[in-house]
């Protein structure tokens, strides 16, 4: 096992994770700038006015998406495992 092989394998690891987490990410991005907005334009401070909607925004996203990211997981183990031989020997 050479070290860019290591690299490589690292690379994709990070890839993949950050493909795989994208969507919530960009869910609780968007819904906390609309909040925002929205709580700037009337002056309502409240820290569950923020926390509740992201959090039902990025379950409903999970939801959404899930199939999507258990697929890229499970691409990506299945490339691991099947890599093992060649990595080893």
């Amino acid at each position: 096992m050479t070290p860019t092989m290591v690299i490589e394998i690292g690379r994709q690891a990070i890839e993949v994770s950050l493909l795989v987490s994208a969507p919530l990410f960009i869910a609780a991005l968007v819904t906390g700038l609309l909040i925002s907005i929205f709580q700037a334009a009337t002056s309502i401070n409240e820290a569950t006015l923020s926390f509740v909607p992201k959090l039902v925004v990025v379950f409903f996203t999970l939801i959404a998406a899930g199939p999507w990211m258990i697929t890229m997981l499970t691409d990506y183990m299945q490339r691991l495992y099947g890599s093992i031989p060649s990595i080893i020997g």
